[in-house]
């Protein structure tokens, strides 16, 4: 009954020697080790290095700038401040008392200049915030002499505020700062702003224009690496020279392989049909003609096997994508070990979720299952017993779902995992016993890939060989 030859159990219960859950085991042989690094895309680092070019250009181009129009504009400002103080004061010193008032409130109606007297109690802040008033400053304190006191504010009265004498009395000339702005005010903030935004959008824009040819041809090269062929063509009339070279190129190559493809497609088919015809008259031959039965069966099976060889020739050389559905694992499963029921040298153990679906093709699934328990009967036997006991483990995770299919051999050495997927590759343990082409795990691997999966293979810590496969997950949100 299959109920002796298959022993479920739970996920409790599923441990190998080590104490190590399944699931731990199946992560780490199917992912392995991975370093995540993260990296910029070729259009924004390009966004990026025409950016900093842009706005490097723009900071040199404004410390220019300031060198050759703002401090001479400093220098200017701090001259036209002292000739109005100047002016000032002599007009004040050489006029009476009745006409000094009219002069002051002349000079504050037409001109904007004040002049009040300077208290020894009034509260100022010094002018003098950046590099280029604290230069003006120092100009003015240097033309108008020592005592000369320039302010930004004074009592909480915002302005241009200049303090000089008049025959030893203390004022005040306060003037508006604004005429007198060596930045140039609001407009200079505006205009930086703008050209930001402008070298910005053009970096984007050259960006993407370099680039377009380069998102094309991966984008090519892509659908050549799925084996769509007709999708992968390339624009042969570009203006641009090199690029027009290396589209021509990719379009020769992609025909050359597209060429080489089918070839390879009508050649397999012709092997096919000429050594399958004979060797279908072959075994009728031999059932008719040879009268031992002994070496009938020997030539009958010699012939199966040249028969399932070809197949897996076929079988790996299939260039066609597989049709992907929703796929209970259970039903395949049960499918697969149900021919292992008679044999007494094979001992199997369930341990999957509930209801696990997978993206894939039931019929490949199917053949890729049987496959990994054809090879685990093979040679994962144990060497004492000569019992091969296989151990078949599914859990989910997040989008996938991962599976593992175990012996309990002596396995492979761990150099040659690499190469047991190899097509033609036998391992050592299995060239003795092994009658086959060397493609069965081969054409594992490449049906696993061609549903979207993952397919590795690992050493168990039981001593015997782990094959585990990754799959994408369905479910019903």
């Amino acid at each position: 009954m299959l109920a002796q030859l298959v022993q479920t159990q739970t996920p409790t219960q599923f441990e190998d020697t080590q104490n190590s859950a399944p699931a731990t085991l199946i992560d780490s042989a199917i992912d392995g080790p991975q370093h995540r690094r993260t990296s910029l895309s070729l259009f924004w680092r390009t966004f990026f290095l025409l950016a900093l070019l842009l706005l490097g250009s723009i900071l040199a181009w404004l410390q220019t700038l300031r060198s050759l129009e703002f401090e001479p504009r400093a220098m200017q400002t701090a001259q036209q401040l002292a000739s109005q103080v100047n002016l000032s004061r002599a007009a004040l010193i050489h006029a009476d008392a009745i006409a000094r008032t009219s002069l002051l409130k002349t000079m504050s109606d037409q001109e904007g200049v004040h002049i009040v007297p300077r208290e020894p109690t009034d509260q100022f802040t010094p002018f003098g915030k950046n590099a280029i008033t604290r230069q003006i400053a120092d100009e003015l304190s240097t033309r108008l002499g020592p005592g000369t006191v320039i302010a930004s504010s004074v009592n909480s009265q915002s302005g241009l505020w200049i303090g000089f004498v008049i025959d030893g009395d203390d004022y005040w000339l306060l003037t508006d700062q604004e005429r007198f702005n060596t930045a140039g005010g609001i407009t200079w903030i505006i205009w930086l702003a703008v050209a930001g935004a402008l070298s910005l959008a053009g970096a984007a824009l050259i960006a993407r224009l370099i680039n377009r040819p380069l998102k094309e041809l991966s984008f090519a090269a892509s659908r050549v690496r799925e084996g769509d062929f007709e999708a992968s063509r390339l624009d042969e009339n570009v203006q641009t020279g090199e690029i027009r070279e290396v589209n021509i190129g990719f379009n020769r190559m992609a025909q050359r392989l597209a060429k080489v493809e089918q070839d390879r497609a009508v050649m397999l088919a012709g092997i096919s049909h000429d050594l399958r015809t004979p060797l279908a008259r072959l075994r009728l031959e031999t059932e008719m003609s040879v009268a031992d039965l002994d070496a009938r069966a020997h030539m009958a099976a010699d012939i199966a096997q040249l028969d399932a060889i070809i197949g897996k020739f076929l079988d790996y050389a299939r260039p066609e994508k597989d049709a992907l559905a929703p796929v209970l694992l259970a039903d395949v499963v049960d499918a697969c070990i149900y021919s292992y029921k008679n044999q007494a040298d094979v001992q199997i153990t369930l341990q999957l979720e509930d209801n696990l679906m997978v993206i894939a093709d039931e019929v490949e699934l199917g053949r890729i299952l049987s496959n990994l328990l054809e090879n685990a009967r093979r040679y994962g036997k144990t060497p004492e017993t000569g019992i091969a006991r296989i151990q078949i483990a599914a859990i989910s995770r997040d989008k996938w779902v991962l599976i593992k299919i175990r012996d309990s051999g002596i396995g492979a050495a761990p150099e040659q995992l690499a190469n047991l997927t190899q097509p033609f590759y036998r391992g050592e343990a299995a060239r003795t016993a092994a009658n086959g082409a060397g493609l069965g795990l081969a054409i594992v691997e490449k049906t696993v890939q061609r549903m979207g999966g993952v397919f590795t293979l690992s050493i168990a810590s039981t001593g015997g060989l782990s094959a585990n496969i990754r799959l994408k997950r369905f479910t019903d949100a």
